[in-house]
């Protein structure tokens, strides 16, 4: 039988396809995916940013109404970006594509290319996402032609950028459109026309201007066409003098380019917090570019594991400490009781010119430390204990809220029990939270080392198994069994990445924190 074949009229394939596009789950703007209709949402909105959420992630929910309200914004803009969320925990093929280890992770899919997703690197409130994907979506800087548009683009956001050039094909401004184009949280603008120079009372051939509704209201870029040198420029005048830290802020406070930074601890409700404030913000002026300026409600309640942190309570505040957020995240302590800004100026300073010198928490000697099998070790005793050259010492640093620590405690105590009457090996556990060490630098909970007799103070990293057979057969073999296993998931305290670890279901911690 003779089979008729006929075109289907496109017009038939694009209703088709409308219908099934129409049924694409929605809360509150924002698409609701899975793994069986992820393909169906990138075919009908190719340009997609999704949020990978757990249900019980404190960061996930404190970004839900600003996320939604980005979605909100994009479609009044008329944009053809959506905005979309995949409960990662029901989904766990997609969190595993898209490489999903804490939450929320989200990601920018363009063109429908799932496989070149880029990570979202901007901040949490609605202006900053909507920002971020206009970047992302159209021109790295947008061309101004009027004194209308060019006025309306300067108070269109918090920060934003302008260049002023009489040719877009000039070197200058080729170097502006690469730090645009490298800059995705920050619009950039760009002007040609010398009758808008003047409007903007710029007199000279070539500028940038950084408008900013804080401070000073604009800063006016005096140094070389330089990308490095225009870049620092822009890190260094995109933030306030003084910035609070909040959930909203610390993806700016911890992805910026300034390392170093200065905490003032202080009650918001305290008569004195504007006195405070201003001795404080005067002191920046000084270092601004150098030195981050951040003060922290004490008062909140989502503020206590950052005192915590710095072994601070909040009776002994106001206070001030200083962090490096390198590698070991090395804090100091001013020696100085008041908080003067003549005080600041001079501890800044110390700071820069190497002058001071770490300030390491310590906890007192406990009188019983050492009266239960598992030796309870602090920063004053440490080095007496753990490099006794006699002795073969296992050691726990552990953090009080670790959910997997916890779940350790009961088994390392029968590891110290199994060893209590051992000569020359001791089962020991260090509270890292309260007590730091020079000689060694604790990233994530439970951390696991052992110290084996000798002169020569070497140090084995444990990443075998968390059982007590596997800890019995480790010290039996003198350190070498499980020494150089797999390490397994651990509770990484993800202090610059704003995001809840699956680990941290059972605390539900907030984790945006110094």
């Amino acid at each position: 039988m003779l089979k008729m074949e006929f075109p289907v009229p496109f017009t038939l394939v694009v209703f088709v396809a409308a219908l099934v596009w129409a049924e694409l789950p929605e809360e509150d703007n924002v698409l609701v995916l899975g793994k069986a209709n992820f393909d169906e949402a990138l075919a009908a909105h190719p340009d997609l940013l999704v949020e990978f959420y757990a249900p019980w992630c404190g960061h996930c929910k404190a970004l839900a109404p600003e996320y939604s309200k980005a979605a909100r914004d994009l479609e009044t803009d008329g944009s053809v970006v959506r905005l979309a969320k995949v409960d990662a925990t029901e989904e766990p093929e997609l969190a595993k594509e898209f490489g999903v280890k804490g939450y929320p992770t989200i990601k920018f899919i363009r063109n429908g290319d799932r496989a070149t997703a880029k990570d979202y690197s901007a901040g949490r409130q609605a202006a900053d996402i909507v920002t971020w994907l206009k970047k992302r979506s159209g021109p790295a800087a947008v061309s101004l032609d009027n004194v209308d548009s060019a006025k309306a683009f300067s108070e269109s956001a918090d920060v934003v950028v302008v260049g002023f050039f009489q040719d877009t094909g000039m070197d200058a401004a080729k170097t502006f459109m690469q730090v645009a184009d490298a800059t995705d949280d920050i619009p950039f603008g760009i002007i040609t026309s010398k009758d808008i120079f003047s409007h903007f009372n710029l007199k000279m051939e070539t500028g940038v201007i950084l408008f900013k509704k804080f401070d000073e209201g604009q800063s006016v870029y005096s140094g070389p066409m330089e990308k490095d040198e225009l870049q620092n420029f822009v890190r260094a005048n995109e933030l306030p003098l003084v910035i609070e830290f909040t959930e909203q802020s610390a993806p700016k406070v911890f992805g910026g380019s300034i390392k170093n930074h200065i905490l003032l601890f202080v009650s918001k409700s305290s008569n004195e917090f504007q006195e405070r404030l201003d001795q404080f913000k005067a002191a920046a002026t000084d270092y601004k570019g150098k030195i981050l300026f951040i003060y922290i409600d004490v008062d909140s309640e989502e503020n206590l594991r950052i005192l915590e942190f710095f072994g601070l309570k909040q009776e002994e505040c106001p206070a001030l400490r200083l962090i490096t957020l390198e590698e070991d995240m090395t804090k100091y302590r001013m020696a100085h009781e008041e908080l003067s800004t003549e005080n600041i100026r001079s501890f800044c300073q110390d700071f820069l010119d190497g002058k001071l010198k770490p300030h390491l928490m310590t906890q007192e000697i406990p009188a019983d430390w050492d009266s239960n099998p598992v030796k309870v070790v602090v920063g004053k005793n440490f080095e007496e204990v753990v490099f006794d050259e006699a002795k073969n010492v296992f050691v726990e640093f552990y953090a009080p809220w670790c959910g997997h620590c916890k779940q350790l405690a009961p088994i390392w105590d029968e590891l110290g029990a199994h060893y209590k009457d051992h000569k020359d090996i001791v089962v020991a556990k260090v509270d890292a939270t309260a007590n730091e060490l020079d000689v060694i630098k604790i990233q994530s909970f439970p951390t696991l080392k052992f110290f084996p007799a000798g002169t020569d103070r070497k140090v084995v990293d444990y990443n075998g198994e968390r059982t007590l057979d596997a800890f019995i057969r480790f010290l039996d073999s003198g350190g070498q069994e499980g020494a150089d296993a797999d390490e397994e998931l651990e509770d990484v305290d993800d202090t610059e990445d704003g995001t809840d670890s699956e680990s941290d279901k059972e605390e539900d911690h907030q984790r945006d924190e110094l």
